[in-house]
């Protein structure tokens, strides 16, 4: 990146989306323009500069999108939690599905034989699990708390946020206050959000220990605002309560009368009424019967494997994380579950191969990794043999990839993909896809 001359205003059409929301300029060097949208006129000064690309503020929407909406936050964008909260929400959907189907195209070279209908759920005050950034600025005195300004370190100054589950998204401006107030203020780096159904946790990364007159200040906030405080002075082993007694965090999964519990830094998927959405679309796309063996890798602490338990005649699990594996029994004890099982094995090195539960027989699988995808476990798929796997996915690009091994390389057919709304307003694709072997002399469907 190089400086140049000084800048000046420019216009151009907006083209399309970049995967960060932006909007792309042609003609002549590529300008990404934040705020600006698909089949829009706008007006934008060069920023910063980049040999195949410029970032570009925008200056005025001279021809607006029928798409177009007015914001709802006020700090939109100059927060970086959100990039789309300009464009409708049917319209994210379909970019959303546009760049699963560019990614499935271009990087896998397949297409499914049909797309599913979106999964979608709630539009704002989703977000249950978040990590919050916090910092003490001395030039205005008081601690900030929030997510970070675009393209920048800074905290970016929140008042509220709209996407955050309340009453967390409500908090910003108290929490900022509480920190202020406390000796500790230039120590705290984060706060890590967790709300369940029965309670709201705020983990404080603590750098020093707190005194008596700040743990004083944080159990009074605790009383005004009906939350729990815990504090994280390392790892996720230092993670302890404020007050003795913990709170054991839950939520639910009426359909198939089940209850998870979780740990305040565990992963769950943020957004709760979509997450139960999606749940009950896995297990449609499954077609379970009563003698189903099910194989779940990257169970997590049982989200999708205990549902599936109540369909199947047996379900393994199987996570890395042995704290997670340690909760998924605990989840399928308190449900009464007795046909799941669960082990621990880092799914992305070739050791788990030789364990007894990889030779097992299996009639489904479920993938549902991290964003790297799933390339080490794909092998295992050939020699199970299942007669249905549904991949559940959070990132487009390596969910395009593997799928493409899948067919091209390992003997399965693409039946079905489609998005999941799991974070409206922002750019994030969850998305899902449904294989089967491949039947003798099928051919896999090109994209148009």
């Amino acid at each position: 990146m190089s400086r140049r001359e000084p800048a000046v205003a420019e216009t151009g059409r907006v083209d399309s989306l970049n995967h960060e929301g932006e909007g792309v300029v042609r003609g002549g060097k590529t300008a990404f323009v934040g705020g600006a949208l698909p089949g829009e006129t706008v007006s934008f000064i060069r920023r910063r500069h980049h040999r195949q690309h410029d970032e570009a503020e925008l200056i005025a929407v001279l021809e607006p999108a029928a798409e177009r909406v007015q914001p709802r936050c006020a700090h939109f964008g100059v927060c970086g939690g959100c990039a789309l909260q300009h464009l409708d929400s049917a319209a994210q959907l379909l970019i959303k599905e546009r760049q699963l189907r560019e990614n499935l195209e271009r990087v896998g070279r397949v297409a499914p034989r049909e797309w599913l209908a979106p999964l979608e759920g709630p539009q704002w005050q989703y977000r249950r699990r978040a990590r919050l950034g916090a910092r003490y600025v001395h030039a205005r005195n008081r601690s900030m708390v929030g997510f970070r300004e675009r393209f920048s370190s800074y905290i970016a100054d929140l008042q509220r946020c709209e996407v955050l589950a309340e009453p967390v998204g409500a908090l910003l401006t108290p929490l900022g206050e509480l920190l202020t107030g406390l000796a500790i203020r230039e120590r705290v780096p984060q706060i890590e959000v967790a709300v369940a159904e029965n309670a709201v946790v705020l983990v404080i990364r603590v750098l020093d220990v707190p005194g008596a007159d700040d743990e004083h200040a944080l159990l009074e906030f605790e009383r005004a605002h009906g939350v729990r405080i815990y504090l994280q002075s390392g790892g996720l082993n230092t993670v302890r309560a404020l007050r003795e007694a913990t709170v054991e965090l839950e939520y639910s999964l009426p359909e198939f009368a089940v209850r998870l519990r979780f740990e305040p830094s565990d992963f769950i998927q943020v957004n709760a009424e979509l997450n139960r959405s999606l749940v009950s679309r896995v297990v449609e796309l499954l077609e379970l019967d009563t003698d189903s063996g099910v194989l779940d890798l990257y169970c997590g602490l049982g989200n999708f494997t205990l549902p599936m338990a109540r369909r199947a005649a047996r379900v393994l699990g199987v996570e890395g994380e042995a704290s997670l594996v340690a909760r998924a029994r605990a989840n399928a004890a308190l449900n009464g579950i007795t046909n799941a099982e669960f082990h621990s094995a880092n799914l992305a090195s070739a050791d788990f191969s030789s364990t007894p539960w990889a030779g097992g027989s299996y009639s489904h699988v479920l993938l549902d990794p991290p964003r790297v995808g799933a390339r080490e476990v794909l092998p295992l798929l050939q020699r199970v043999g299942p007669r249905r796997v549904v991949y559940v996915s959070c990132h487009p690009g390596s969910l395009a990839r593997d799928l493409g091994i899948l067919v091209h390389e390992l003997g399965f057919e693409l039946l079905a993909a489609g998005v999941a709304d799991m974070f409206p307003q922002t750019t994030h694709v969850e998305s899902l896809a449904v294989l089967a072997p491949a039947k003798r002399g099928a051919r896999q469907l090109r994209p148009p």
